[in-house]
Protein backbone atom coordinates (compact mmCIF):
# COMPACT_ATOMS: atom_id res chain seq x y z
CA UNK A 1 0.00 0.00 0.00
CA UNK A 2 1.45 3.52 -0.67
CA UNK A 3 1.32 5.84 1.83
CA UNK A 4 -0.24 8.91 0.78
CA UNK A 5 2.59 12.07 0.79
CA UNK A 6 -0.01 14.16 2.51
CA UNK A 7 -0.83 12.29 5.59
CA UNK A 8 3.12 11.86 6.07
CA UNK A 9 3.96 15.22 5.58
CA UNK A 10 1.22 16.16 8.61
CA UNK A 11 2.85 13.68 10.63
CA UNK A 12 6.56 14.51 10.34
CA UNK A 13 8.35 17.75 8.21
CA UNK A 14 11.43 16.22 8.33
CA UNK A 15 10.29 13.03 6.65
CA UNK A 16 7.89 14.60 4.09
CA UNK A 17 10.96 16.58 3.43
CA UNK A 18 12.89 13.50 2.03
CA UNK A 19 9.58 12.40 -0.36
CA UNK A 20 9.73 15.90 -2.32
CA UNK A 21 11.35 14.86 -6.02
CA UNK A 22 13.30 18.30 -6.12
CA UNK A 23 16.12 19.56 -4.13
CA UNK A 24 18.73 22.35 -3.87
CA UNK A 25 22.01 20.86 -4.85
CA UNK A 26 24.24 20.71 -1.99
CA UNK A 27 28.17 22.62 -2.89
CA UNK A 28 31.17 21.32 -1.89
CA UNK A 29 32.16 22.45 1.53
CA UNK A 30 36.05 22.30 2.97
CA UNK A 31 36.96 19.98 5.49
CA UNK A 32 37.53 21.87 9.08
CA UNK A 33 41.39 22.54 10.15
CA UNK A 34 42.78 19.21 12.24
CA UNK A 35 45.77 21.16 12.82
CA UNK A 36 44.04 21.53 16.74
CA UNK A 37 44.51 17.35 17.16
CA UNK A 38 47.99 17.13 16.34
CA UNK A 39 49.88 17.73 20.07
CA UNK A 40 53.19 18.85 21.48
CA UNK A 41 54.74 16.59 24.62
CA UNK A 42 58.10 16.75 26.71
CA UNK A 43 60.70 14.24 26.73
CA UNK A 44 59.25 12.58 29.91
CA UNK A 45 55.80 12.06 28.44
CA UNK A 46 57.03 8.95 26.44
CA UNK A 47 57.60 5.86 27.58
CA UNK A 48 61.12 4.54 28.94
CA UNK A 49 63.58 2.20 26.60
CA UNK A 50 62.38 3.05 23.57
CA UNK A 51 64.22 4.80 20.19
CA UNK A 52 62.47 5.95 17.00
CA UNK A 53 63.42 7.43 13.70
CA UNK A 54 62.27 8.04 10.64
CA UNK A 55 63.46 9.40 6.72
CA UNK A 56 62.92 9.30 3.51
CA UNK A 57 63.41 6.48 1.06
CA UNK A 58 62.16 7.29 -2.07
CA UNK A 59 58.41 4.75 -1.63
CA UNK A 60 56.04 7.92 -2.05
CA UNK A 61 57.02 10.28 -5.38
CA UNK A 62 57.47 13.69 -3.48
CA UNK A 63 60.76 14.42 -2.21
CA UNK A 64 61.24 14.34 1.68
CA UNK A 65 58.57 13.41 2.63
CA UNK A 66 58.81 10.64 5.18
CA UNK A 67 57.86 7.28 3.99
CA UNK A 68 60.07 4.62 6.38
CA UNK A 69 60.57 4.73 10.27
CA UNK A 70 61.73 2.01 12.94
CA UNK A 71 61.16 1.75 16.77
CA UNK A 72 63.18 -0.08 19.01
CA UNK A 73 62.97 -1.30 22.81
CA UNK A 74 66.94 -0.86 24.11
CA UNK A 75 65.98 -3.04 27.27
CA UNK A 76 68.20 -6.01 27.46
CA UNK A 77 65.45 -7.96 28.54
CA UNK A 78 63.35 -9.22 25.72
CA UNK A 79 59.76 -6.88 24.92
CA UNK A 80 56.79 -8.33 25.17
CA UNK A 81 54.79 -8.16 21.75
CA UNK A 82 50.84 -8.62 20.92
CA UNK A 83 48.90 -7.85 17.38
CA UNK A 84 45.45 -7.67 16.16
CA UNK A 85 45.42 -8.02 12.70
CA UNK A 86 42.80 -8.12 9.92
CA UNK A 87 40.51 -10.71 9.13
CA UNK A 88 40.15 -9.98 5.26
CA UNK A 89 41.38 -13.23 3.44
CA UNK A 90 44.00 -11.20 1.23
CA UNK A 91 46.39 -10.70 4.02
CA UNK A 92 49.10 -8.66 3.31
CA UNK A 93 52.80 -10.24 3.07
CA UNK A 94 54.11 -7.62 6.13
CA UNK A 95 50.62 -9.25 8.46
CA UNK A 96 52.07 -12.69 7.49
CA UNK A 97 55.42 -11.96 8.67
CA UNK A 98 54.70 -10.19 11.92
CA UNK A 99 52.53 -12.91 12.88
CA UNK A 100 55.04 -15.36 11.71
CA UNK A 101 57.30 -13.40 13.81
CA UNK A 102 55.92 -13.47 17.44
CA UNK A 103 54.76 -17.26 16.78
CA UNK A 104 58.42 -18.36 16.67
CA UNK A 105 59.73 -15.94 19.46
CA UNK A 106 56.30 -16.70 21.80
CA UNK A 107 55.61 -13.11 22.00
CA UNK A 108 58.84 -11.23 21.95
CA UNK A 109 60.08 -8.54 19.50
CA UNK A 110 63.00 -6.07 19.21
CA UNK A 111 60.58 -3.43 17.85
CA UNK A 112 59.30 -2.98 14.17
CA UNK A 113 59.53 -1.73 10.83
CA UNK A 114 56.88 0.26 8.66
CA UNK A 115 56.43 1.82 5.63
CA UNK A 116 54.03 3.80 3.78
CA UNK A 117 53.37 4.21 0.43
CA UNK A 118 52.79 0.62 -0.67
CA UNK A 119 50.88 -2.01 1.22
CA UNK A 120 53.01 -4.64 -0.04
CA UNK A 121 49.43 -6.72 -0.38
CA UNK A 122 48.50 -9.33 -3.18
CA UNK A 123 52.33 -9.18 -4.06
CA UNK A 124 53.07 -13.20 -4.08
CA UNK A 125 56.44 -14.38 -3.00
CA UNK A 126 57.92 -11.73 -4.02
CA UNK A 127 55.98 -9.33 -1.46
CA UNK A 128 56.53 -12.09 1.44
CA UNK A 129 60.63 -12.16 0.66
CA UNK A 130 60.34 -8.16 0.71
CA UNK A 131 58.87 -8.28 4.24
CA UNK A 132 61.20 -10.96 5.68
CA UNK A 133 64.04 -8.55 4.38
CA UNK A 134 62.76 -5.51 5.98
CA UNK A 135 62.32 -7.69 9.23
CA UNK A 136 65.63 -9.14 8.95
CA UNK A 137 67.67 -6.46 7.86
CA UNK A 138 66.39 -3.92 10.72
CA UNK A 139 67.27 -7.23 13.30
CA UNK A 140 70.50 -7.58 11.98
CA UNK A 141 71.54 -4.07 12.36
CA UNK A 142 70.48 -3.58 16.10
CA UNK A 143 72.35 -4.85 18.57
CA UNK A 144 72.02 -8.15 20.26
CA UNK A 145 70.18 -9.02 23.67
CA UNK A 146 72.44 -10.88 25.84
CA UNK A 147 70.53 -13.86 27.12
CA UNK A 148 68.08 -13.78 24.81
CA UNK A 149 68.57 -17.46 22.50
CA UNK A 150 66.87 -17.74 19.88
CA UNK A 151 67.17 -13.31 19.51
CA UNK A 152 63.55 -12.28 18.82
CA UNK A 153 62.80 -10.58 15.14
CA UNK A 154 61.46 -7.76 14.64
CA UNK A 155 57.70 -6.79 13.16
CA UNK A 156 57.22 -5.10 9.67
CA UNK A 157 53.92 -2.81 8.76
CA UNK A 158 53.21 -1.12 5.65
CA UNK A 159 49.99 0.61 3.89
CA UNK A 160 49.70 2.27 1.08
CA UNK A 161 48.50 1.11 -3.11
CA UNK A 162 47.78 -2.32 -2.65
CA UNK A 163 48.77 -5.19 -5.97
CA UNK A 164 52.58 -3.26 -6.40
CA UNK A 165 55.83 -3.94 -5.10
CA UNK A 166 58.19 -2.34 -2.55
CA UNK A 167 61.29 -1.03 -3.89
CA UNK A 168 62.94 -3.36 -1.59
CA UNK A 169 66.62 -2.12 -2.93
CA UNK A 170 66.13 1.62 -1.43
CA UNK A 171 64.37 0.34 1.64
CA UNK A 172 67.23 -1.86 2.21
CA UNK A 173 69.96 1.02 1.43
CA UNK A 174 68.39 3.34 3.91
CA UNK A 175 68.11 1.00 6.76
CA UNK A 176 71.71 1.16 8.17
CA UNK A 177 71.67 5.19 8.45
CA UNK A 178 67.83 4.49 9.74
CA UNK A 179 69.05 2.68 12.75
CA UNK A 180 72.00 4.74 13.30
CA UNK A 181 69.60 7.90 13.50
CA UNK A 182 67.38 6.33 16.45
CA UNK A 183 66.44 8.70 19.25
CA UNK A 184 63.93 9.11 22.08
CA UNK A 185 63.38 12.84 21.60
CA UNK A 186 59.92 14.32 20.67
CA UNK A 187 60.32 15.36 17.41
CA UNK A 188 61.83 11.86 16.61
CA UNK A 189 58.47 10.05 17.87
CA UNK A 190 56.43 12.75 15.67
CA UNK A 191 58.79 12.41 12.46
CA UNK A 192 57.50 8.42 13.15
CA UNK A 193 54.03 9.03 13.43
CA UNK A 194 54.17 11.14 9.86
CA UNK A 195 56.50 8.04 8.55
CA UNK A 196 52.90 6.37 8.97
CA UNK A 197 50.64 8.63 6.99
CA UNK A 198 49.12 8.30 3.17
CA UNK A 199 46.04 10.31 2.87
CA UNK A 200 46.21 11.36 6.67
CA UNK A 201 45.91 15.05 6.98
CA UNK A 202 47.89 14.94 10.29
CA UNK A 203 50.43 12.84 12.27
CA UNK A 204 48.62 10.68 15.04
CA UNK A 205 50.46 10.44 17.95
CA UNK A 206 49.38 10.19 21.96
CA UNK A 207 50.92 10.07 25.49
CA UNK A 208 49.65 9.00 28.76
CA UNK A 209 51.10 8.42 32.62
CA UNK A 210 49.41 6.50 34.71
CA UNK A 211 50.43 4.31 37.91
CA UNK A 212 50.38 0.52 37.73
CA UNK A 213 51.85 -1.85 40.33
CA UNK A 214 53.47 1.05 41.99
CA UNK A 215 55.19 2.02 39.21
CA UNK A 216 54.16 5.21 36.86
CA UNK A 217 53.89 3.99 33.37
CA UNK A 218 53.74 5.38 30.00
CA UNK A 219 51.60 4.81 26.99
CA UNK A 220 52.89 6.04 23.50
CA UNK A 221 50.57 5.46 20.75
CA UNK A 222 50.74 6.15 17.31
CA UNK A 223 48.07 5.66 14.09
CA UNK A 224 47.05 5.77 10.80
CA UNK A 225 44.04 5.93 8.73
CA UNK A 226 41.67 8.14 6.67
CA UNK A 227 40.19 5.90 4.10
CA UNK A 228 39.86 1.89 3.81
CA UNK A 229 38.53 2.09 7.36
CA UNK A 230 36.33 -0.62 8.94
CA UNK A 231 38.44 -2.60 10.78
CA UNK A 232 38.05 -6.46 12.24
CA UNK A 233 40.97 -7.24 13.64
CA UNK A 234 41.20 -9.85 15.61
CA UNK A 235 44.53 -12.14 17.54
CA UNK A 236 46.68 -13.62 14.71
CA UNK A 237 45.71 -17.02 14.49
CA UNK A 238 46.50 -18.86 11.04
CA UNK A 239 44.40 -19.43 8.99
CA UNK A 240 43.03 -15.84 9.96
CA UNK A 241 44.86 3.02 2.82
CA UNK A 242 44.83 0.92 5.52
CA UNK A 243 44.87 0.88 9.46
CA UNK A 244 48.19 0.84 11.35
CA UNK A 245 48.78 1.39 14.68
CA UNK A 246 51.10 0.87 17.72
CA UNK A 247 50.97 1.46 21.23
CA UNK A 248 54.38 1.18 23.28
CA UNK A 249 54.43 1.13 27.03
CA UNK A 250 57.32 1.26 29.58
CA UNK A 251 55.16 -1.15 32.08
CA UNK A 252 56.20 -5.00 32.40
CA UNK A 253 53.62 -6.76 31.02
CA UNK A 254 53.58 -10.57 29.93
CA UNK A 255 53.03 -11.67 26.43
CA UNK A 256 50.01 -13.50 27.54
CA UNK A 257 48.34 -11.09 29.36
CA UNK A 258 49.04 -7.85 26.73
CA UNK A 259 47.73 -9.95 23.81
CA UNK A 260 44.40 -10.77 25.83
CA UNK A 261 44.41 -7.02 26.81
CA UNK A 262 44.78 -5.94 23.60
CA UNK A 263 42.18 -7.76 22.31
CA UNK A 264 39.79 -6.24 24.89
CA UNK A 265 41.10 -2.97 23.64
CA UNK A 266 40.66 -3.52 20.05
CA UNK A 267 37.11 -5.30 20.42
CA UNK A 268 35.89 -2.06 22.13
CA UNK A 269 37.79 0.88 19.71
CA UNK A 270 39.60 0.36 16.59
CA UNK A 271 36.67 -2.29 15.69
CA UNK A 272 34.11 -0.25 16.38
CA UNK A 273 35.07 2.92 13.55
CA UNK A 274 34.21 2.81 10.23
CA UNK A 275 35.22 5.69 7.70
CA UNK A 276 33.64 3.69 4.70
CA UNK A 277 33.15 0.30 5.42
CA UNK A 278 35.80 -0.98 4.00
CA UNK A 279 38.26 -3.59 5.67
CA UNK A 280 42.23 -3.32 4.27
CA UNK A 281 44.11 -6.48 3.70
CA UNK A 282 46.92 -4.81 5.86
CA UNK A 283 44.99 -3.46 9.16
CA UNK A 284 47.24 -3.89 12.18
CA UNK A 285 47.30 -2.98 15.76
CA UNK A 286 50.71 -3.57 17.76
CA UNK A 287 51.20 -3.48 21.11
CA UNK A 288 54.45 -3.58 23.25
CA UNK A 289 55.47 -3.76 26.26
CA UNK A 290 59.29 -3.67 27.23
CA UNK A 291 59.09 -3.67 31.81
CA UNK A 292 61.30 -0.21 31.27
CA UNK A 293 59.31 1.78 34.10
CA UNK A 294 61.50 2.86 37.00
CA UNK A 295 59.63 5.70 38.90
CA UNK A 296 57.94 4.68 42.00
CA UNK A 297 54.47 5.83 41.41
CA UNK A 298 54.20 7.62 44.90
CA UNK A 299 57.56 8.23 45.77
CA UNK A 300 58.46 9.97 42.51
CA UNK A 301 62.42 8.17 42.96
CA UNK A 302 64.16 5.60 40.56
CA UNK A 303 63.89 2.00 41.62
CA UNK A 304 66.69 -0.58 40.75
CA UNK A 305 64.53 -3.40 40.98
CA UNK A 306 62.89 -4.42 37.30
CA UNK A 307 59.00 -3.79 37.88
CA UNK A 308 56.88 -7.01 38.88
CA UNK A 309 55.61 -8.44 35.90
CA UNK A 310 51.22 -7.96 35.08
CA UNK A 311 50.07 -11.54 34.31
CA UNK A 312 46.30 -12.20 33.30
CA UNK A 313 46.12 -13.37 36.95
CA UNK A 314 47.54 -10.14 39.06
CA UNK A 315 45.49 -8.05 40.84
CA UNK A 316 46.28 -4.82 38.60
CA UNK A 317 45.69 -6.42 35.10
CA UNK A 318 42.37 -5.00 35.00
CA UNK A 319 43.55 -1.71 35.44
CA UNK A 320 46.09 -1.71 32.63
CA UNK A 321 43.54 -3.41 30.35
CA UNK A 322 40.97 -0.12 31.17
CA UNK A 323 44.06 2.06 30.84
CA UNK A 324 44.86 0.63 27.04
CA UNK A 325 41.18 0.47 26.40
CA UNK A 326 40.44 3.91 26.79
CA UNK A 327 44.08 5.24 24.85
CA UNK A 328 43.17 2.88 22.15
CA UNK A 329 39.83 4.23 22.19
CA UNK A 330 41.51 8.11 21.65
CA UNK A 331 43.79 6.65 19.06
CA UNK A 332 40.87 5.08 17.13
CA UNK A 333 38.51 8.33 17.08
CA UNK A 334 41.60 10.25 15.98
CA UNK A 335 41.50 8.06 12.44
CA UNK A 336 37.88 9.19 12.27
CA UNK A 337 38.04 12.64 12.64
CA UNK A 338 40.88 12.32 9.92
CA UNK A 339 38.54 10.61 7.85
CA UNK A 340 38.80 11.42 4.00
CA UNK A 341 37.06 14.55 3.26
CA UNK A 342 35.48 14.08 6.64
CA UNK A 343 33.42 17.31 7.96
CA UNK A 344 31.93 15.41 11.04
CA UNK A 345 32.63 13.16 13.77
CA UNK A 346 29.71 11.00 15.13
CA UNK A 347 29.34 8.82 17.49
CA UNK A 348 26.50 6.47 17.03
CA UNK A 349 25.12 5.48 20.77
CA UNK A 350 23.06 2.15 21.02
CA UNK A 351 21.41 1.62 24.46
CA UNK A 352 18.96 -0.43 26.06
CA UNK A 353 19.55 -3.46 23.90
CA UNK A 354 18.85 -7.33 24.63
CA UNK A 355 22.99 -7.89 23.84
CA UNK A 356 25.98 -6.01 23.68
CA UNK A 357 26.53 -7.99 20.38
CA UNK A 358 22.80 -6.82 18.77
CA UNK A 359 24.07 -3.07 19.77
CA UNK A 360 27.21 -2.94 18.49
CA UNK A 361 25.78 -4.78 14.82
CA UNK A 362 23.28 -1.61 15.27
CA UNK A 363 25.05 1.11 15.77
CA UNK A 364 27.73 -0.25 13.30
CA UNK A 365 24.80 -0.74 10.39
CA UNK A 366 24.03 3.38 11.24
CA UNK A 367 27.38 3.89 10.91
CA UNK A 368 27.94 2.18 7.67
CA UNK A 369 24.91 3.80 5.97
CA UNK A 370 25.97 5.94 3.01
CA UNK A 371 22.68 7.33 2.84
CA UNK A 372 23.11 8.75 7.05
CA UNK A 373 26.82 9.66 6.24
CA UNK A 374 25.78 11.98 2.96
CA UNK A 375 22.34 13.09 5.26
CA UNK A 376 25.57 14.08 7.57
CA UNK A 377 27.20 15.94 5.53
CA UNK A 378 24.11 17.92 4.28
CA UNK A 379 23.18 18.39 7.50
CA UNK A 380 20.02 16.72 7.05
CA UNK A 381 18.21 15.94 9.95
CA UNK A 382 16.94 12.85 7.40
CA UNK A 383 15.93 10.39 10.82
CA UNK A 384 14.24 8.18 8.33
CA UNK A 385 17.60 6.70 7.07
CA UNK A 386 19.09 5.84 10.61
CA UNK A 387 15.72 3.80 11.06
CA UNK A 388 16.42 2.13 8.12
CA UNK A 389 19.77 1.22 9.02
CA UNK A 390 18.77 -0.30 12.28
CA UNK A 391 16.10 -1.95 10.54
CA UNK A 392 17.62 -4.06 8.31
CA UNK A 393 20.76 -5.06 10.44
CA UNK A 394 20.73 -9.10 10.56
CA UNK A 395 20.42 -9.16 14.46
CA UNK A 396 17.65 -6.74 14.25
CA UNK A 397 15.29 -9.16 13.07
CA UNK A 398 14.38 -10.97 16.09
CA UNK A 399 15.51 -8.82 18.87
CA UNK A 400 14.10 -5.29 18.00
CA UNK A 401 10.75 -3.99 18.61
CA UNK A 402 9.66 -1.21 16.30
CA UNK A 403 7.01 0.19 18.85
CA UNK A 404 10.22 0.32 21.17
CA UNK A 405 12.77 2.18 19.53
CA UNK A 406 13.32 5.86 19.84
CA UNK A 407 16.40 7.98 18.15
CA UNK A 408 17.23 11.44 19.63
CA UNK A 409 20.12 13.69 18.61
CA UNK A 410 21.99 14.56 21.85
CA UNK A 411 23.92 17.69 21.88
CA UNK A 412 27.62 17.56 23.18
CA UNK A 413 29.09 18.04 26.57
CA UNK A 414 30.32 21.55 25.60
CA UNK A 415 27.35 22.55 23.65
CA UNK A 416 25.86 25.96 25.72
CA UNK A 417 22.13 24.63 25.26
CA UNK A 418 22.16 20.95 26.41
CA UNK A 419 18.31 20.28 25.15
CA UNK A 420 18.30 16.99 23.48
CA UNK A 421 16.03 16.80 20.27
CA UNK A 422 13.81 13.63 20.49
CA UNK A 423 12.73 12.89 16.71
CA UNK A 424 10.98 8.95 17.51
CA UNK A 425 9.67 8.01 20.65
CA UNK A 426 8.93 4.16 20.77
CA UNK A 427 8.35 4.32 17.11
CA UNK A 428 6.22 7.38 16.82
CA UNK A 429 7.40 10.34 15.29
CA UNK A 430 7.71 13.57 17.16
CA UNK A 431 4.86 15.79 15.57
CA UNK A 432 6.36 19.06 15.93
CA UNK A 433 10.10 18.73 15.42
CA UNK A 434 11.70 22.01 16.23
CA UNK A 435 13.97 22.19 12.62
CA UNK A 436 15.93 25.28 13.94
CA UNK A 437 17.09 23.35 16.63
CA UNK A 438 18.15 20.15 14.31
CA UNK A 439 20.16 23.09 12.43
CA UNK A 440 22.23 24.10 15.21
CA UNK A 441 23.10 20.51 16.39
CA UNK A 442 23.96 19.27 12.82
CA UNK A 443 25.77 22.41 12.61
CA UNK A 444 28.56 21.33 14.94
CA UNK A 445 31.82 19.21 13.70
CA UNK A 446 30.89 16.55 16.66
CA UNK A 447 27.44 14.80 16.69
CA UNK A 448 25.67 12.51 18.71
CA UNK A 449 22.98 10.18 17.68
CA UNK A 450 21.26 8.15 20.46
CA UNK A 451 19.42 5.07 19.77
CA UNK A 452 17.36 3.64 22.07
CA UNK A 453 15.92 -0.22 21.22
CA UNK A 454 13.74 -0.69 24.82
CA UNK A 455 14.27 -3.74 24.66
CA UNK A 456 17.10 -4.80 27.25
CA UNK A 457 20.03 -2.67 29.21
CA UNK A 458 22.87 -3.60 27.08
CA UNK A 459 24.99 -0.41 25.21
CA UNK A 460 27.42 -0.26 22.51
CA UNK A 461 29.24 2.89 20.93
CA UNK A 462 30.83 3.41 17.42
CA UNK A 463 32.41 6.14 15.75
CA UNK A 464 31.80 6.92 11.62
CA UNK A 465 32.76 10.40 9.77
CA UNK A 466 30.39 11.59 6.96
CA UNK A 467 30.58 11.03 3.41
CA UNK A 468 31.82 14.28 1.25
CA UNK A 469 32.27 15.28 -2.28
CA UNK A 470 36.14 15.40 -1.30
CA UNK A 471 35.93 11.47 -0.19
CA UNK A 472 35.13 11.10 -3.99
CA UNK A 473 37.69 13.65 -5.27
CA UNK A 474 40.82 11.62 -3.51
CA UNK A 475 39.12 8.11 -3.71
CA UNK A 476 38.94 8.77 -7.69
CA UNK A 477 42.66 9.14 -8.10
CA UNK A 478 44.21 7.72 -5.01
CA UNK A 479 46.80 6.25 -7.60
CA UNK A 480 48.10 9.06 -9.56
Amino acid sequence: MRVPTSLLRSRSPLLSRSLQTSAPMLSAKPAPSKDHHVHAYAPTAFPLGYVVSATHCGIKKKAGVLDLGVLASTTDAPCAAATCVTRNVFKAAPVTVTTDVLARSGGYARGFVVNSGCANAVTGKRGLADAWTMSDTVSSLLPPLSGAQPQPGTLVMSTGVIGQHLPIGSISAALPDLTQALSDSPNAWLDLAKAFMTTDTFPKLRARTFTLAGREVRLAGIDKGAGMIAPNMGPPQPPHATLLGVIATDANVSPGALQAALIYAVDRSFNNITVDGDMSTNDTILALANGAAGKVGDEGRESADRMEEITEDHPEFGTFKEELRGFAEELAQLVVRDGEGATKFVTICVKNAPSYDVANAVAKSVASSSLFKTAMYGEDANWGRILCAVGYTPAAFDTVTPSSVSVTFVPTPTAADQTPLRLLTNGEPEPDIDEARASVLLADEDINVEIDLGSGTDEARVWTCDFSHEYVTINGSYRS
